[in-house]
C-alpha cells in the first residue's frame, strides 16, 4: 500500500497530515500555513478559489464566496432553512431533492465544493511528499448519517483521491493524544466542539486497542453558531446607531462575519476587542467594543447545549465521570475560556475527577489522528487497532408497523448481523424490506433509511423464510441483504438513500426514546398481544 494522508475535512478550516519516519505531521502550504480555510469562491469565469485568497475575497463577493458548506452535506432541501438563513450566498433547497448553492448559473453540490477544498488539501501534501498522494483518510462528526459519509467520500473521489477509510473525528482525535500522552489502559471522553458540529466520544484505550464505548453529539451545533449570535447582536447595535440592515445587504453580513470571527478568536486571550467597520453605508461607520464577558453571555445558551450529549453518552457507555482518566479538548471552539470551564464543569475535572488535556493543538488533533490511521493502514503503525460504534439503532419494519432492531446503538464496527423472517400471508409473491434507524417502537417514529422488494416463491404464511442480513462496514456504511431461504434469491442494496434521512431529528431521537419509553413498550404489547390473537 502506498502512501496514504489524512484529511480533517472541517466546516471551518481543513488539514492534511502525513506520517513520516513514525511521526505524524501536519502539512503546511506554500508560505507555512497548516489552516486551509475551509472557504471556495467561484469567479465570474466559473473558475474555484480556494482557502486563504478565497477568504481574503469575501468582502468583495459575499455573494459567490461559500462558508460552511459542511453543513449541507448529504443533506435535502426540507432540512436547511434555518442554516441557510445565515449565509450571504444562496441556497437552492426545494423539497426532498438535494441541497445546491447557484454560483455564476452553475448549481454546485456540497460534495463538488467539499472535493475543491480536497483537491487544495491534496496540492500541499503533493508538495511535501515524493509522489502525489492517491488515497486518503477522511474524518467526519461522529453523528454524521449514511448520507452524510457517503457524500464525504464522492467529494473524496471528485478530488481524484481514493477514500480508504471514514472515521470519525473524535476518533481520530483520541488516536492523536493516544500516541503519547495517554495510559496504555484508560478511558477518556473526547469533547469536540468544532465550527459546525458538536460530538462527544467515549472510548477506551486497552493495550493499543481503541475501543469506542458511545457516541453522542449535533451535526448542527458548533462555533458557527456562537459567531451568528455574535453577528446578530452587532447588527442590532449598528441598527440602534441608525445604521444600515445587515439582513437584507450580503456584504454588510459578510463584514459583520469576518469581524465576529476576529472577534470571538481575540477574545480567547484578551479581555476586550475594538471592532470598527468603516463605511458599511457612504455616511455610517461603526465602532464597537465587545468584551469577553458580553462574548460569553450571547456565547453561554450555545455553550449549555452541549452538556445533555456528554451526561447521554457516558449514560450510553454505563460510567459516571469520575470512572474517566482524562477529557480530550478538540475543535477551534475549545480555545474559548468558556468552553473549557463548561467541560471541566461537566465532568468535575481536577480535584480527584479527570484530568482536562488540552496538550494538543485543537485544530490539529483530528488530522494528526488521520494520519495515524492511515498509517495504521499502510503498515506504518503496528498494534494499534481502531473500534468504532454506531450512533443510532438499525432495523426493519415488521407487521404491525414495530421496528424489529437488527443491530443496536452503539454496536462496534466493522459488524455483520441478520435474523429470519416469516410471511404473514398466504402465498406472498414479495416481501417489501423497510430499512429503519431511530431508538424508538413503533416504526413510523422512526427515520426510514429505504424500501426495497425480494420476490421469492409463493408458500402457506409461516413457512416462507427470509434472510436479513445487515453489514455496516468500517466507514458507518450500511449494506442491507435479503435473501429467499428456500431457493437462494437475494437482493444486496447499499443504503445509499439515506438522504431521506432528517438529521434534524437525531438529538431529538435519543430523548424521545427516553421520553417515550413507556408508552411505546406498552404500545408494543398492545400490537403483539393484538397479532396474536388474530393468528390463533
Amino acid at each position: 500500500v502506498g502512501k496514504i494522508i489524512g484529511i480533517d475535512l472541517g466546516t471551518t478550516n481543513s488539514l492534511v497530515a502525513i506520517v513520516e519516519s513514525g511521526i505524524p505531521l501536519v502539512l503546511a502550504d506554500g508560505q507555512g500555513r497548516r489552516l486551509t480555510p475551509s472557504v471556495v469562491r467561484v469567479s465570474a469565469a466559473g473558475e474555484p478559489v480556494v482557502g486563504w485568497e478565497a477568504k481574503r475575497g469575501r468582502v468583495a463577493h459575499p455573494e459567490t464566496t461559500v462558508t460552511s458548506i459542511k453543513r449541507f452535506m448529504g443533506r435535502r432541501g426540507d432540512e436547511v432553512d434555518s442554516t441557510a438563513a445565515a449565509s450571504a450566498y444562496a441556497i437552492r433547497a426545494e423539497g426532498s431533492g438535494p441541497v445546491a448553492v447557484p454560483l455564476h448559473g452553475r448549481d454546485w453540490s456540497p460534495e463538488e465544493l467539499s472535493a475543491e477544498i480536497l483537491k487544495a488539501l491534496r496540492t500541499i501534501a503533493a508538495e511535501g511528499m515524493i509522489d502525489r498522494p492517491e488515497a486518503a483518510v477522511i474524518t467526519v462528526p461522529a453523528y454524521f448519517n449514511d448520507a452524510q459519509r457517503n457524500a464525504t467520500r464522492n467529494a473524496g473521489e471528485l478530488a481524484g483521491l481514493r477514500v480508504e477509510r471514514i472515521i470519525n473525528e473524535p476518533t481520530a482525535a483520541a488516536l492523536a493524544y493516544g500516541l503519547g500522552s495517554l495510559k496504555e489502559q484508560s478511558k477518556v471522553a473526547v469533547y469536540d466542539f468544532g465550527g459546525g458540529t458538536f460530538d462527544l466520544s467515549i472510548l477506551e484505550l486497552n493495550e493499543g486497542v481503541f475501543q469506542v464505548l458511545a457516541t453522542c453529539g449535533n451535526t448542527r451545533l458548533g462555533g458557527d453558531d456562537i459567531d451568528r449570535v455574535l453577528i446578530e447582536h452587532l447588527a442590532e447595535q449598528i441598527g440602534q446607531a441608525g445604521g444600515p440592515s445587515a439582513a437584507t445587504d450580503p456584504a454588510i453580513w459578510a463584514r459583520l462575519a469576518e469581524a465576529a470571527e476576529e472577534a470571538k478568536a481575540r477574545l480567547s486571550t484578551e479581555n476586550e476587542v475594538a471592532i470598527a467597520l468603516p463605511f458599511l453605508a457612504p455616511e455610517f461607520s461603526f465602532e464597537y467594543t465587545l468584551t469577553r464577558e458580553q462574548l460569553e453571555r450571547l456565547a453561554k445558551p450555545v455553550v449549555a447545549r452541549t452538556r445533555e450529549y456528554c451526561l447521554k453518552a457516558l449514560a450510553d457507555a454505563g460510567l459516571a465521570s469520575g470512572d474517566l482518566d482524562q477529557v480530550i479538548l478538540v475543535g477551534g471552539q475549545t480555545r474559548m475560556p468558556l468552553v473549557r470551564e463548561f467541560a471541566s464543569g461537566v465532568f468535575g475535572c481536577g480535584g480527584g475527577g479527570p484530568e482536562l488535556n488540552t496538550s494538543q493543538n485543537p485544530d490539529e488533533a483530528i488530522a494528526l489522528g488521520a494520519a495515524i490511521q492511515a498509517g495504521i493502514l499502510s503498515g506504518d503503525f503496528s498494534g494499534m487497532l481502531l473500534l468504532d460504534v454506531t450512533p443510532l439503532s438499525l432495523g426493519i419494519e415488521t407487521f404491525g408497523g414495530l421496528m424489529n432492531v437488527i443491530i443496536p446503538r452503539n454496536t462496534t464496527i466493522p459488524v455483520k448481523r441478520g435474523e429470519a423472517f416469516t410471511t404473514v400471508a398466504d402465498y406472498q409473491k414479495e416481501v417489501l424490506i423497510h430499512v429503519l434507524q431511530g431508538e424508538r417502537e413503533k416504526a413510523a417514529d422512526n427515520w426510514s433509511l429505504g424500501r426495497f422488494t425480494l420476490e421469492f416463491e409463493p408458500q402457506p404464511k409461516g413457512v416462507a423464510k427470509v434472510g436479513v442480513q445487515f453489514e455496516i462496514d468500517a466507514d458507518g456504511i450500511l449494506h442491507v441483504l435479503a435473501r429467499d431461504i428456500k431457493t437462494g434469491n437475494e437482493k444486496l442494496v447499499e443504503m445509499a438513500s439515506a438522504v431521506e434521512v432528517d438529521d434534524a431529528e437525531v438529538q431529538q431521537m435519543i430523548e424521545e426514546s427516553v421520553e417515550h419509553a413507556f408508552d411505546d413498550i406498552e404500545e408494543r404489547r398492545w400490537i403483539e398481544a393484538k397479532l396474536r390473537a388474530e393468528q390463533t
